[in-house]
């Protein structure tokens, strides 16, 4: 049998060590025997999307890396960042599905409960998560945004802080729920997975692993056979592809 490829897409520059971390959100057992999935970076430019301008950038490297995802074979395509940066503009180029980590959590959380929190490292990712709960219509079910004030860290991810992140985490979840009315949670990036498996055993509602979660619903897709409309999301009429690699230096 054929595997399905997808195309699993980090916004940020990665070595050898990066790649395994951020692999490593999908540990044996969790991807399918006929399922193959790639790693690959987006760009060679460091953002860290504290910023609107930042996030534009982002925006641009994505959708560059995703571009070809159809020619080259892939089956679907999963971006791995909660700001959903190349989302839509992917799916406007291509039609196998595209999927992200902050559209498929938030609205997973609200089959599962009826107000979550976002879980997050610091205040600059705020506005992120503000524009695309706007965009899917979901503002209404936003209990709290909750940051531990801790700058990312986009090649160690959370490791070798384990001690002094974690019980921040831990913290600002219980505040959540108790003080929020969160009766589910979402952590606010795919940087902070290492986090999740300590946090689920020590909370009493859901948490969810966002990279996760999208890379399941593209699985999820290609079982059913099915992708994005294409009446939501039109083709362009001109492919200006070589605009976007210029743009993100690919």
């Amino acid at each position: 049998m054929k595997k399905k490829r997808i195309k699993l897409i980090v916004p940020v520059p990665m070595n050898e060590q990066t790649k395994a971390m951020f692999a490593s959100q999908l540990p044996p057992g969790m991807v399918r025997d006929d399922i193959e999935v790639e790693f690959v970076s987006a760009g060679r430019v460091l953002s860290l999307g504290d910023s609107y301008y930042d996030t534009t950038l982002m925006d641009a490297a994505v959708v560059a890396a995703g571009l070809k995802a159809e020619e080259e074979g892939f089956d679907a395509v999963c971006i791995n960042t909660v700001s959903d940066s190349g989302l839509y503009g992917l799916r406007s180029r291509l039609s196998i599905p595209v999927m992200a980590p902050g559209q498929s959590a938030f609205h997973l959380a609200c089959t599962l409960g009826h107000k979550f929190s976002v879980l997050t490292m610091w205040p600059q990712w705020f506005a992120l998560y503000r524009k695309t709960l706007k965009e899917y219509n979901l503002e209404s079910r936003l209990a709290s945004i909750r940051a531990i004030n801790v700058r990312p860290d986009t090649e160690s991810l959370l490791q070798g802080k384990e001690e002094v992140v974690f019980g921040k985490l831990l913290e600002q979840a219980r505040l959540a729920i108790e003080e929020d009315g969160a009766d589910v949670l979402v952590l606010g990036s795919t940087t902070m997975h290492q986090s999740h498996a300590f946090l689920a055993a020590n909370l009493p509602v859901p948490i969810l692993n966002p990279g996760v979660i999208a890379y399941k619903m593209c699985e999820m897709l290609l079982d059913l056979g099915i992708a994005h409309s294409k009446t939501a999301f039109p083709s362009p009429e001109a492919i200006k592809d070589d605009a976007f690699r210029v743009l993100s230096g690919i």
